[in-house]
Parts: structure tokens; sequence; C-alpha cells
């Protein structure tokens, strides 16, 4: 069980936002940082962390982006946007791998034929889905275009092992408790220990220290994690971001 820190772009500025309330109107901001990208690349890199994520949260954060990626090229994935034309773009940019979710979905269905396509632009080796998901009637449907639309598919072991021939890894943010500070989603993490057969790494909802042993007991050590507005570098009080130094 690694840590796998994130740097979320928003209006072309590092920020914390609750999940869910990402639309054209406006959304909910935890926190905004007077630092640069690159001072949260340079750090992660300086401290030993691979295998991060840049997120583009919207337009006009493609130059925020390119300055985090470029300060230690390889060392850091990217997701936002990311289609069969721009991905290898990105990979050139400086990212280890891209990380795809709403372009893999037409009219709320998992499209295959997508995938192949985002599979054969980078290669397996570097591409990521990103599943984040909400639960309904008992199950955990994929969400994507912002987490707005609630998709057909489901998350069970036949989806997550056909995915898992396209891509090299996962990403699962728990849509409803994404930046709220106010515990993980236990189940959740289970189901993905269980079912999926490559790396995943699970977001949401972690307010303290006991919330990341709770991963690594019900994700038997195999689920990585990411903490957002509760970690102090993001203006949180619950985690500091040098305990996090024992999950490299």
């Amino acid at each position: 069980m690694r840590f796998r820190p994130c740097i979320d772009l928003h209006e072309g500025r590092v920020k914390q936002i609750v999940g869910a309330t990402l639309t054209e109107g406006g959304v909910a901001t935890n926190f905004v940082s007077t630092l640069p990208p690159r001072h949260y690349a340079d750090l992660y890199h300086r401290d030993g962390f691979r295998g991060g994520h840049v997120i583009m949260l919207g337009k006009g954060n493609e130059d925020a982006a390119h300055e985090a990626l470029g300060v230690h090229p390889g060392n850091l994935q990217v997701g936002g946007g990311i289609r069969p034309d721009n991905a290898r773009q990105w990979l050139e940019a400086g990212a280890s791998h891209v990380i795809v979710t709403s372009y893999l979905f037409v009219d709320g269905e998992l499209d295959w034929g997508r995938a192949s396509e985002m599979t054969a632009a980078v290669g397996r080796e570097h591409l990521v889905i990103d599943l984040s998901c909400v639960p309904v009637e008992g199950q955990y449907h994929v969400a994507c275009n912002r987490w707005q639309t609630v998709c057909k598919t489901v998350l069970d072991r036949a989806t997550m092992e056909h995915l898992a021939e396209f891509c090299g890894e996962f990403l699962v943010h728990a849509v409803q408790v994404e930046g709220r500070q106010a515990g993980i989603d236990e189940a959740l993490v289970s189901l993905l220990a269980d079912l999926s057969p490559i790396p995943v790494t699970y977001a949401g909802g972690i307010r303290g220290l006991e919330d990341i042993h709770t991963i690594g007991r019900a994700g038997g050590g195999r689920i990585d994690f990411t903490v957002g507005s509760a970690l102090d570098i993001f203006g949180g009080t619950f985690v500091q971001y040098q305990d996090m130094l024992q999950w490299r």
C-alpha cells in the first residue's frame, strides 16, 4: 500500500474541491494554494513518491499541468480531458501515464471500442482508467462527465477483469465522500481489493490516519490511496504530509 499524491488543478491553480460539486455554474472549494504546481511536483519527487496524479478539473489548466509534469518527467500521471488524439502529447510532456474516464462512455454506456482506441494510442502500460463511482441500490455505478452522469456500468468482476486488459491501473474516487473529510467508503475499498486484478488507487473521504489504516485492513494491503483536503499541505488539519513518508 502506497501514498499516491495529487495535484488538482482548477482555473490554472492548485485547489482542493468537493468533487461532486464541479459544474459549469461553479464549485465548492476547500483550498486554493498560493504555490505553483511545480512546487508540489518537486516536493513529491524529492520525498520519493511516484505515481501521483495531476488532474485538470475543467478547461484552462493545460499550462499548469505542463508545468507540473515538466519538473521531473515520468514521475506523475495526468488526467482530465484525455482522448486518443491528445494522449500521446501528454506522455511527451512528461506524464508517466494518462488517466481516462469520460471519453470511454457514450450515453452512459461503456464503449469498448473507445477503450481499444485509448490503449492503441499510448499502450496498456501507460493507461490508467478512472472508475470513480457512486452507490446505487447496493451496487457501485461509474460516474463520468465531472461526476454528474451516473453510468449504467457497474463495478463487478467481469467488468474490471475485462477493463484490466486495456490498462495498467485503476483510479477510483468514492464520489459521495470525495472532498468531505468525513470518512472513507470502506465497503468500496474491500470490493476493489476483491475484484481488481491490477493495481488500484482509492481516493475519497480520508479524515485521519485511522482511515488510512482502515484502507490497509479492508484492502488487504493491496489498495493505494491519495489524501487531498485533509492534508496539511492543502490547508487540512487532520493529516500531516510528513506522516505519509512511511507509505512510499
